[in-house]
C-alpha cells in the first residue's frame, strides 16, 4: 500500500510540474505577443506591472514582476511549443529558472536536454552547470552547426561519444596529493566509483579493472573498462600520469581492436577508447585524427583550479577547436 500510495503522489507531482511549466510558458508568450510588439512595446513594462498587481492579488506569489518577466523570457528562449511540452515531462519552473541565465542557447538546449534524458534534480541542473558540463564536453569544441544538429539527434533518443565524453575530467574528490603513481590513481577511482561515474555522466556502468589481454605470448592489462547504456558499447580507459604521448594511440587500438573481436557482444556498436592524461597538447591530438580511431583524450584534474581560470581555460579550447574544424571544413571545400 505503502509503494502505491507514493506511486501515485509522485504521478500527480510530475502532472503538477508540468502543467506549471506549460502555464509559465503560456503565460509568458500571451504576453510577449499581446503586449510587447509592435506600437505595444513602448510601454510594455507599464502592463506587465499592472497584470502581476492584478494577478498576485487573484492568484497569490508565483505572479511578481520577476516572476512575469521570467515567463517571458522563457517564452523567448524556448518559442518551439513542441519542444517546450516535451521538457514539460521532466523539467519543472525552478528548472527553467536555472536555465534561463544561460547566454548560449546551445549550452541552454544542451543543459536541457541532458536535464530531461537522464532525470537530474534542480540541485543537480546547477551543479553540471556550475562545473561546465557543456565546456567540457568533445561537442561543445564543435563548429556550431554541428552541436545543433547533435542536439537535435538528443532530442530524439540518440546520444553520440562527443557528448559523453569530457576533457577535462573533474577528479579532485579522489583526494590525490603530491606524488602518486597510476595504480594509486585506479585505486582512487575504485574507492571514489560512484562519484567518478557521476563526473563520467550519467549511463556509465563499471565492468572490470586491470582487464588482462592476450595477445600471441603477451598480456597486457587494461586499466578501467566500462559499458554505456545508451551508446551500448564498451568503453577502455587508460590512465596515464605523464602528458600524453602519440605512442599512447597505439597501445589503446591494440585494446580496442582485441575487445572488438573477444568482449563485443551482439547488438553492441564498437568499442571506443578515453586516454586520462596529466595533460595533452591540442595540436597532437588534432594531428592524430583520434576520432576515426574510436579514441578520446582528456585531461584529468586532481586539485580544481579557481574556477575564473578553469572557464577560460575551457573557452580557449573550444575556440582552439573550433577554428581548426573551420580551417578543415574551407580545406576539404576547396579544389
Amino acid at each position: 500500500m505503502r509503494s502505491l500510495i507514493q506511486s501515485a503522489r509522485q504521478r500527480i507531482a510530475t502532472v503538477a510540474y508540468s502543467t506549471q511549466t506549460l502555464l509559465c510558458w503560456h503565460v509568458g508568450r500571451r504576453l510577449l505577443n499581446e503586449s510587447l510588439q509592435g506600437a505595444r512595446a513602448a510601454y510594455g513594462k507599464q502592463i506587465l506591472v499592472t497584470v502581476s498587481r492584478e494577478l498576485t492579488a487573484e492568484y497569490g506569489r508565483g505572479f511578481s514582476y520577476a516572476e512575469i518577466a521570467r515567463m517571458i523570457q522563457f517564452a523567448q528562449l524556448f518559442p518551439d511549443e513542441a519542444i517546450v511540452v516535451t521538457l514539460s515531462q521532466q523539467l519543472s519552473w525552478s528548472h527553467i529558472h536555472a536555465l534561463l541565465p544561460l547566454k548560449d542557447p546551445l549550452a541552454r538546449d544542451f543543459y536541457a536536454e541532458m536535464c530531461r534524458i537522464e532525470r537530474w534534480d534542480v540541485r543537480t541542473l546547477r551543479q553540471k552547470i556550475g562545473g561546465l558540463l557543456f565546456e567540457r564536453t568533445a561537442l561543445s569544441k564543435k563548429p556550431q552547426a554541428v552541436i545543433a544538429a547533435e542536439i537535435g539527434k538528443l532530442r530524439d533518443g540518440q546520444m553520440s561519444p562527443d557528448i559523453v565524453f569530457r576533457d577535462p575530467y573533474l577528479l579532485d574528490l579522489l583526494g590525490l596529493k603530491g606524488a602518486y603513481s597510476e595504480r594509486d590513481l585506479e585505486s582512487a577511482i575504485l574507492r571514489e566509483i560512484e562519484g567518478v561515474l557521476l563526473e563520467l555522466g550519467s549511463g556509465f556502468a563499471f565492468v572490470a579493472r586491470q582487464k588482462r589481454i592476450s595477445v600471441g605470448k603477451d598480456d597486457f592489462h587494461l586499466d578501467l573498462l566500462f559499458f554505456h547504456r545508451h551508446l551500448r558499447r564498451l568503453i577502455a580507459v587508460e590512465l596515464k600520469l605523464e602528458s600524453f604521448q602519440p605512442a599512447h594511440v597505439g597501445q589503446m587500438e591494440l585494446y580496442l581492436r582485441w575487445l572488438d573481436k573477444h568482449e563485443r557482444a551482439p547488438g553492441e556498436e564498437a568499442p571506443i577508447g578515453l586516454i586520462l592524461c596529466a595533460s595533452a597538447d591540442a595540436e597532437q591530438v588534432e594531428l592524430l585524427q583520434l576520432d576515426a580511431k574510436s579514441i578520446r583524450v582528456s585531461e584529468y584534474l586532481t586539485e580544481l583550479p579557481p574556477l575564473p581560470l578553469l572557464r577560460e581555460r575551457l573557452h580557449q579550447a573550444i575556440e582552439h577547436a573550433r577554428e581548426s574544424a573551420a580551417r578543415r571544413m574551407i580545406d576539404e571545400e576547396q579544389p
